[in-house]
């Protein structure tokens, strides 16, 4: 008689741990989900650009590539024949300028006016915080463009509208992972200014962590009587960026 009242303890023991067991594990997912989607949550308030990348900034770009009448370069053969019309300048590194290593040197090129915007940046940039700004990509052709949008679904397209305005050799991308929060804001205020002026069309892109700037072609007339100095952005605009820090 005592085993037949031990068989059915054990069973109803045993049923209540796996009960417990099972409990623990549920409550166990649902916190690790919780926390998964506040993380998710903090990562959107963090990102906060000044200049967010938009459909209208991407038009805004090849309006201007338009108005010069520049074309957009289809392969090496364009880019070397470009640089020996010196329609495309190579862009010098300095104490003040540095580029990403990976960067192909044959296309460490642009147009004069958005070489001496970035010349005169990194100068302004060295003399505030004795650093170096660097170029993480400058001129790109339409077979570069297209290889680059086969891993990087944010990459603008290669042909339309749209089109990457790399193409015309107008634009250059600035590394900004690395930077403090003041060097940020450094930054930030400088291309606030020219670009109320409409000598660029900034956006600072999430992904690659880059300042994107398309230099207008009316750069190198104003730089000539203008001194160039960066102004107070709005107050309410404000970076959150946590990896600025």
């Amino acid at each position: 008689m005592k085993k037949r009242v031990q068989r059915p303890s054990f069973w109803l023991v045993l049923f209540a741990l796996l009960a417990c067991s099972q409990a623990f594990g549920l409550h166990n997912r649902d916190t690790a989900k919780h926390s998964h989607r506040g993380r998710r949550h903090w990562r959107r308030i963090a990102w906060n650009p000044m200049f967010r990348p938009s459909h209208d900034s991407l038009l805004r770009q090849n309006e201007e590539i338009d108005r010069l009448e520049l074309p957009r370069i289809a392969d090496d053969d364009e880019l070397e024949e470009l640089k020996l019309k010196e329609d495309l300048v190579e862009i010098r590194e300095s104490q003040s300028l540095r580029f990403d290593p990976r960067l192909d040197r044959r296309r460490r090129y642009c147009r004069i006016w958005a070489r001496e915007f970035v010349e005169d940046l990194s100068q302004a940039y060295y003399r505030e915080f004795h650093s170096q700004i660097q170029v993480n990509s400058a001129v790109r052709t339409i077979k570069v463009q297209r290889k680059l949008r086969r891993h990087n679904r944010n990459a603008a397209p290669a042909y339309g509208e749209t089109a990457s305005s790399h193409l015309a050799g107008v634009t250059l991308d600035l590394q900004r992972r690395g930077m403090t929060k003041q060097q940020v804001r450094f930054v930030q205020r400088y291309l606030f200014y020219l670009r109320a002026l409409g000598l660029v069309e900034p956006e600072e892109e999430r992904r690659q962590w880059v300042f994107h700037v398309m230099v207008s072609g009316r750069y190198s007339d104003w730089r000539l009587t203008q001194s160039i100095f960066a102004v107070e952005a709005p107050s309410q605009v404000e970076t959150a960026d946590a990896q600025s820090e």
